[in-house]
């Protein structure tokens, strides 16, 4: 299944981690990510410690589990970010459609995407 068919379609929950310089790691829950294609995601950030982190760390790894406990681990490298605001929003109205999320500072960051695996290996 094509990758953005597979977050397209299902339901679950998205967990992202990254770790600062040192290798202190952070993990927050996060919403599915956008694909631009087979080897781009995108995911919007606010500018809070998993972003931080991703300034001196470009790696990240993340991870969606949907209702039937399968899903997909996405291992990442940040290659870009756009912090335009207006450009950033309407993005996230489709999602949410809270004034208070979209008031914050946030970036929305882009990833080559380095390596997939499916949650359980077979």
């Amino acid at each position: 299944m094509e990758l953005k068919q597979h977050f397209e379609d299902l339901k679950g929950v998205g967990v992202l981690a990254t770790a600062d310089d040192k290798g202190v790691v952070d993990i927050a829950v996060y919403a599915k990510p956008f694909i631009v294609d087979e080897k781009t995601v995108a995911l919007i950030m606010l500018k809070k410690l998993n972003y931080f982190n991703l300034q001196v760390n470009p790696y990240a790894a993340y991870i969606f589990v949907d209702e039937k406990y399968q899903g997909k681990r996405l291992y990442l490298k940040k290659i870009g970010e756009e912090n335009d605001q207006d450009k950033i929003n309407p993005l996230l109205k489709h999602r949410y459609n809270d004034a208070e999320t979209l008031k914050k500072d946030k970036a929305l960051v882009y990833f080559e995407l380095v390596k997939e695996l499916p949650i359980i290996m077979k």
